[in-house]
């Protein structure tokens, strides 16, 4: 965060932003006398009392020279909130496909408590957020932005839905990003298994009239409409938006979609057990409209002792398609027996000639045959069996967040957790072979059910057409797991558990380190990686991290309420001279700790910032 008239040498609180170089601060218009050590953030502690952990905590305070600026969480809007003038709407209310309020039993309408990634965007001189809210069905909120021009503090002015008609509605919108060209890129996470048919996106019913929990028709609920990228454009001041499914992206548990520079090549998470990691180039750079798609190969370089692993990276493509191709396959009423021919392996997960053993989707060995003629819609409609079935490796365990660093030209991927298809014929450590058959056993890291950060070294591949193709991956930061949860210490890393007298007692991850890294996003220019959590036992309470690329150390910058997840931790570099790390606490007291809720209004999400703070490039305005 540079400024012209800031001191080269700073005062430090934590070293969270060290590593600014002198040629860096004069290319921002600074003299630079002496050594610059960079920005701090006074680090937060841990949240050890009951109000503390009812609380959204946040680093108070940023640090450059002898100023000292006040931060801290700013809400801007909560679910079940209503916003603006006629009509007003209530942010996270979920609507039909005749955008009516869907219903629950006790007749009154359904609000969501579930937003997910939030993004900012500027359009003609206005500043919009595009909200997705995670749950089947899903809704999407587009809401007008008050930007103070003097303190740079945001507000809401209205919110309303957007139709999703035009898509067949949305199911588990996760994690999502801003484009180059200032899209918000979302997704649909844990896509429903085709195999099974449309009982597997049961849950969607309700979207298809009536209004009504207790409504709804199955029968125009396809499993094949759902797992895909998800664009939404804010097309002018108005507000007029598009929504737009990315059917040529493949099919899978999209957590995250992320672009490079280049405008074309894109990298897709996948959230699950036995998951894929994958590739998208497009044909034409801002369109995600074409491209090819490939899937990762994992070659390992280290043993399988090793903390933290590495690995050198292969793509193997899957096929070509356009977005209006593959939806025509899906409205020709195609099935998963139109794809393949399955049939149950032997008792040792065996399979019978003709068909090829495949172990992806968490379901377990699978025997499948590909039908004449259905490579593109494997490749499109099945991608992760598919891709499994190549050769690809969907070893991978809840693959979540990504973000680029320029500088250093390195992809860096969450994983939440590493065990089971990761780990070499193991089960946290236990002897099992029930995720490594059916697969190459590519992977073979120490189980870390804390979860780990994976940095991806990029570099130019003539054959995929991009000079953002992953070539080599090394573990960066992983979390460390107490005996409350590695009794036995297969981990040799692991410490000991909290005493019952602790107010940390119920963690099973270290305290001061990362539990189940999530969402991912990156500094500019100062080498820090921001990490948010979305973990269960491992901490009770998520936290958000800011890791020093140069120290490698944490810092831990905001902590949520119990029962809460970090979702849509996302840096916006310069709007109007404003710089902003924004983050939304879901859904409070939702995933544990239901019996300390005093009062239901605490279990409405945030919608918020850290911030403002004077803006890392670009005009520069310092806040009062």
């Amino acid at each position: 965060f540079m400024h012209s008239t800031w001191p080269c040498q700073v005062a430090s609180y934590h070293p969270l932003l060290r590593s600014i170089s002198c040629a860096a601060l004069i290319a921002a218009g600074s003299s630079c006398h002496g050594r610059f050590e960079g920005v701090s953030i006074t680090p937060l502690a841990p949240a050890s009392t009951d109000v503390e952990k009812r609380q959204v905590r946040s680093s108070d305070t940023i640090a450059y020279g002898q100023h000292v600026a006040s931060v801290g969480y700013t809400t801007v809007l909560r679910s079940g909130q209503r916003v603006g003038d006629a009509p007003r709407h209530t942010f996270g209310e979920l609507l039909d496909d005749a955008d009516l309020p869907i219903l629950r039993e006790d007749g009154k309408p359904s609000i969501a408590d579930s937003n997910d990634f939030t993004s900012l965007l500027q359009v003609d001189g206005k500043l919009f957020s595009v909200a997705q809210f995670e749950s089947q069905p899903a809704a999407v909120y587009l809401t007008e932005l008050e930007q103070d021009a003097h303190t740079g503090a945001l507000r809401a002015l209205a919110t309303r839905p957007l139709s999703l008609q035009s898509v067949h509605g949305l199911w588990t919108p996760c994690a999502g990003s801003v484009t180059p060209w200032n899209t918000h890129l979302g997704s649909e996470e844990y896509e429903p298994d085709a195999k099974k048919g449309a009982e597997s996106a049961k849950t969607m019913a309700p979207y298809f009239g009536g209004g009504s929990v207790l409504g709804g028709d199955l029968s125009k609920v396809n499993p094949y409409h759902y797992g895909f990228p998800v664009e939404v454009t804010v097309k002018d001041a108005s507000g007029a938006y598009a929504v737009d499914k990315h059917y040529s992206m493949g099919r899978f548990a999209h957590e995250l979609s992320y672009v490079m520079p280049d405008r074309k090549t894109v990298y897709q998470t996948d959230d699950g057990t036995n998951v894929g990691f994958f590739l998208y180039v497009a044909d034409e750079p801002g369109r995600l409209s074409a491209g090819r798609l490939f899937a990762l190969k994992w070659e390992q370089t280290s043993d399988a002792a090793s903390e933290l692993g590495a690995a050198s990276i292969r793509w193997i493509e899957l096929g070509h398609a356009r977005n209006d191709e593959i939806h025509a396959i899906i409205a020709s009423g195609i099935t998963f027996a139109d794809i393949f021919t399955a049939v149950a392996p032997a008792q040792d997960g065996t399979c019978p000639a003709e068909h090829k053993a495949i172990n992806a989707n968490g379901v377990g060995v699978e025997c499948l045959s590909l039908k004449a003629g259905q490579e593109q819609a494997a490749a499109f409609l099945e991608t992760r069996r598919y891709a499994a079935y190549l050769g690809a490796t969907t070893e991978l365990r809840k693959e979540e967040g990504i973000t680029f660093d320029a500088e250093s030209k390195r992809l860096f991927v969450a994983y939440s957790e590493v065990q089971y298809g990761m780990e070499d014929g193991k089960k946290n450590g236990a002897p099992s072979t029930a995720y490594d058959l059916g697969t190459s056993n590519d992977v073979k890291l120490r189980f870390n059910t804390c979860g780990a950060v994976y940095a991806y070294e990029l570099g130019k591949d003539a054959a995929l057409g991009s000079e953002y193709v992953a070539l080599r991956a090394s573990g960066l930061v992983a979390g460390r797991m107490t005996t409350a949860i590695d009794k036995d210490r297969l981990n040799p890393s692991t410490v000991d558990a909290y005493p019952e007298d602790s107010p940390f007692v119920v963690n099973t991850c270290d305290i001061d380190g990362i539990a189940n890294p999530d969402n991912l996003t990156f500094i500019p220019g100062q080498r820090v990686l921001i990490i948010g959590e979305d973990s269960g036992d491992g901490h009770q309470n998520d936290a958000v991290w800011a890791y020093d690329l140069t120290t490698r150390e944490l810092a831990r910058i905001q902590t949520t309420p119990y029962g809460a997840e970090t979702t849509s931790v996302y840096f916006y570099e310069n709007l109007n001279g404003f710089s902003y790390l924004t983050s939304v606490v879901q859904h409070p007291f939702g995933e544990s700790d239901q019996d300390k809720l005093l009062d239901p209004g605490e279990q409405r999400s945030y919608f918020g910032y850290v911030g403002p703070l004077p803006a890392s490039r670009g005009p520069k305005r310092i806040p009062r």
